[in-house]
């Protein structure tokens, strides 16, 4: 029989090693983190901060976003996939939030804002380091948590909770981003590095290789 593993405990080297490590994306206020974030959907972080310095320029805050319409912002976000979408998304943002005041740092609230679902919102909790309501489920946390036997699904929905029942709340900010960083520098799609993660000890797909080899 496997080992029941207490999350909340071992997750904690992670956690210290990526505590308070800022996002990718390259951001200033968290004005510019929810533009970033809304273009990023499908698209790399290193694109997206490419193209940011430019888009900044032209529009600093939300008060200029709010006077923005989508023929005017598409020449900056045109490398993006979906351009047009998220600029319709942008413009009905401007328009909605008005200013940087405005901008809401609660889950309904982000969640009410176009183009921002969970995941999107739960990293822009994290990053304004207010209390968290979720786990950030990316790409690369849909990977690393089934590895680890955090999980058993594939659905970001199911996986969200299940590191939630896992986790103690005060740690799920901290916990989707640290496992999205180790996802991004360790626990890679092929040839994982499993020497250097710090949780190789309590990793199911790791402990199912040291089996195989016996």
């Amino acid at each position: 029989m496997a080992k029941k593993i207490n999350w909340a405990e071992a997750i904690q080297p992670l956690l210290k090693k990526y505590k308070n490590k800022k996002h990718p994306l390259e951001y200033q206020d968290i004005y510019q983190l929810i533009v970033l974030v809304i273009l990023s959907a499908q698209t790399n972080d290193k694109l997206i901060n490419t193209i940011a310095p430019n888009l900044f320029e032209a529009f600093p805050d939300m008060a200029s976003l709010s006077r923005a319409d989508v023929e005017l912002l598409k020449p900056y976000i045109s490398k993006v996939i979906g351009n047009q979408k998220k600029a319709e998304y942008l413009v009905k943002l401007g328009q909605l939030v008005k200013t940087n005041k405005n901008i809401p740092l609660t889950m309904d609230g982000l969640t009410a804002l176009p183009g921002i679902g969970r995941k999107s919102a739960n990293v822009i909790m994290r990053e304004a380091k207010v209390s968290p309501e979720g786990v950030a489920v990316d790409l690369h946390v849909l990977r690393v948590a089934p590895r680890l036997g955090m999980t058993k699904s594939a659905d970001p929905k199911v996986v969200e909770k299940d590191i939630m029942n896992l986790v103690a709340q005060k740690d799920w900010g901290e916990t989707g981003m640290a496992l999205s960083f180790l996802g991004r520098e360790t626990c890679r799609p092929t040839d994982p590095h499993h020497h250097e993660c710090v949780l190789n000890t309590v990793c199911a797909y790791y402990a199912g290789l040291k089996t195989k080899k016996k």
